[in-house]
């Protein structure tokens, strides 16, 4: 049936390949187009951006004599909802996809955009990374590409074709930078590299919210070295474009798939988390297609990577479909960007979080909905890494600053960093009376985009589990019956901020009879003070009832923080060996940062124990029994 649905979903848009653009313009008019991604990278570390620490010559090649994009926004901060954006051009709070590796399905009119180009003619291949977080997956991806696999190029298309490939390079990857164990670096790293392109770990300067000691110097090398080691093989790649006799009619783009995958990037709704180095290289043959110029131009446009597919087809010689919400920045079709770009953050692994931010390039404004969890959040694998290891370490011995302390302690609800004058985030200018007209102008964009776009990512990961089983999350949002949002969006708004007028307001919207209304208002209380909360046990107690098992578990961990509740107790106890993972996580997710974790020590080794446990579960089980100092935070105790 998914085959027929998959060959059904390809004939429509085929007949209707002339809303995209003709099929029958000149193959050898068009241009050739190479990708390059790499892994879990902020601009701050290539030479190019102007880290003079920094070896990357290729790379650094490629922006002196193309176009730099100091404004290149990953839409997402961890990698698959990331591809997802690109891959489809939807934002993943209108697709529900916003979860790492989630899965859930979309509507089969969303498609991979290569297929368009596919029907213009090109062919397209894919080398080899996929990770687009839908259900369905293996469909999409053989309508998507020509070719997909590690062996996958421009080698094997028809003579004089023109070709989109797609070459993804793992070696600025988390897994290389601090995941993996220093050994493991040290032979698939340092090994690779010459004496003359290492470097030393005094040979660079630390952001200022790391503690800059010998430990944490010979950690963060890694990012250097591994960065070169990628800039190693993407030369390679271009060398094999100009054997080829390829280079002169092929646009080259480079980027990441997101910021830098040490703490407090990757995972985190800030700049460092969101930011890439992005860099368009163009043939003479096809200058005419950069509206800047090029050899060695730098641009302040913004742009995100819902603009990919779409800026793609139009070079292709097509026309975007309605429902993508990025633009063209390229070529005759080009549309001018907006003046501000919304971005958004959601689970990764097992930390479950929503954050969503607005950028105008300079100024980045992060909404933090669920301000009880720290910033360098507890996930199982930023656990494993030793370089997590020795910051949990300084953070327990006092050798931190106020500033690198934080990263451990509860968030502010909103955060305004002026990334102009403090690339690093280190000073929160929400308080700043100077900043108060920019501070109001993005509170009011955000909101208009959550509630225009009917932004699905707020409901529990459990209903868009249950929706996926049906439907899809894209349409389910767009009735108001299911998903009114003007509604949720009074207890939304509360959520994360702190006082007892908020508190109040919070308690009275439980009341509401809209199950995702009550849920907001308890994520929100949540965040409160304990002694705020107190006087309000007998109005919680009684959503250890709710007809909706999501608040049951809400409210049952708000009662066993503040109070000695045994019913709130057990409850949790029973969620955590939930057969259903997704209320099971979110039960763990709780204790996890709650301060009654030893109360849950045998239900969270039972469950770890489950074979019925998927690796997120596991995860979070391994993360609790960490932080309590009952196993080792090792790769070996990884999922």
């Amino acid at each position: 049936m998914t085959k027929l649905m998959g060959l059904i979903t390809f004939l429509i848009i085929f007949i209707h390949s002339e809303s995209y653009g003709s099929i029958n313009l000149e193959e050898n008019q068009k241009p050739n187009i190479v990708w390059i991604t790499i892994e879990d990278t902020s601009p701050q570390f290539l030479g190019c951006y102007g880290n003079d620490d920094a070896n990357t010559p290729n790379i650094d090649k490629l922006a002196r004599e193309g176009v730099k994009f100091t404004n290149a926004f990953s839409t997402g901060s961890v990698c698959s909802p990331s591809r997802t954006a690109i891959i489809t051009g939807v934002k993943t709070y209108k697709t529900g996809t916003g979860h790492h590796r989630s899965k859930f399905s979309i509507p089969d009119f969303i498609v991979g955009f290569p297929l368009f180009m596919k029907q213009l003619g090109y062919y397209t291949t894919n080398n080899s990374k996929t990770d687009y977080n839908i259900g369905n997956e293996r469909e999409f991806i053989n309508l998507t590409w020509d070719e997909s696999s590690n062996n996958a190029g421009w080698w094997n298309r028809r003579k004089g074709q023109p070709f989109f490939s797609v070459f993804n390079f793992m070696d600025s990857h988390q897994s290389r930078t601090m995941t993996e164990t220093y050994s493991w670096y040290s032979e698939n790293v340092l090994s690779n590299l010459s004496d003359e392109e290492k470097i030393a770990d005094s040979e660079f300067d630390m952001p200022p919210f790391y503690y800059d000691s010998p430990d944490m110097r010979r950690q963060f090398a890694r990012i250097y070295n591994s960065l070169r080691l990628t800039d190693n093989k993407i030369g390679e790649l271009l060398d094999q474009l100009e054997k080829d006799n390829l280079i002169d009619s092929t646009i080259i783009i480079f980027y990441s798939d997101h910021g830098e995958g040490m703490p407090r990037g990757k995972t985190n709704g800030i700049d460092y988390g969101y930011r890439v180095p992005f860099i368009i290289w163009f043939p003479e043959m096809y200058s005419n297609l950069s509206p800047w110029g090029t050899g060695g131009i730098v641009t302040e446009e913004l742009i995100d990577f819902t603009d990919l597919a779409p800026t793609m087809i139009s070079i292709a010689g097509g026309n975007a479909p309605e429902y993508m919400d990025g633009r063209s920045f390229l070529g005759k079709n080009r549309v001018e960007g907006d003046e501000y770009l919304i971005l958004s953050s959601d689970r990764s692994d097992n930390g479950v979080d929503i954050t969503r931010s607005v950028t105008d390039g300079r100024y980045m404004y992060s909404r933090v909905f669920m301000s009880f969890m720290n910033e360098a959040r507890i996930i199982r694998y930023m656990e494993i890494g030793e370089i997590k290891n020795i910051m949990w370490h300084d953070y327990n011995m006092g050798n931190l600053n106020p500033l690198q302390s934080s990263l451990f302690e509860p968030r502010y609800a909103e955060y305004l960093y002026d990334t102009k004058h403090d690339q690093w985030e280190t000073i929160n200018l929400i308080e700043d009376r100077n900043h108060f007209d920019i501070l109001i102008k993005m509170r009011e964009i955000l909101e208009n985009e959550i509630l225009s776009s009917k932004d699905i990512m707020f409901i529990p990961e459990y209903e868009l589990n249950n929706i996926s089983t049906f439907g899809n999350a894209y349409e389910y949002r767009l009735n108001n019956e299911n998903y009114p949002i003007d509604k949720i969006y009074k207890a939304i708004k509360l959520s994360g901020f702190r006082g007892e007028n908020i508190l109040l307001e919070q308690v009275d919207l439980l009341k509401c009879e809209n199950k995702f209304v009550r849920y907001w208002a308890l994520i929100g209380l949540r965040s409160q003070p304990s002694e705020y909360l107190t006087s309000h046990l007998n109005s919680l107690r009684k959503y250890l009832e709710d007809e909706y098992e999501p608040n049951v578990i809400v409210a049952a961990a708000i009662l066993n923080e503040i109070s000695q509740n045994k019913e709130a107790e057990k409850i949790l106890r029973n969620f955590i060996s939930s057969s259903d993972n997704n209320l099971a996580l979110t039960a763990i997710n709780f204790v996890l940062y709650s301060k009654k974790k030893e109360l849950f020590i045998d239900s969270i080794i039972g469950k770890y124990g489950d074979s019925n446990s998927d690796y997120k579960v596991k995860a979070g089980c391994l993360d609790v029994l960490g932080v309590l100092g009952l196993i080792p935070n090792t790769p070996d105790f990884r999922d």
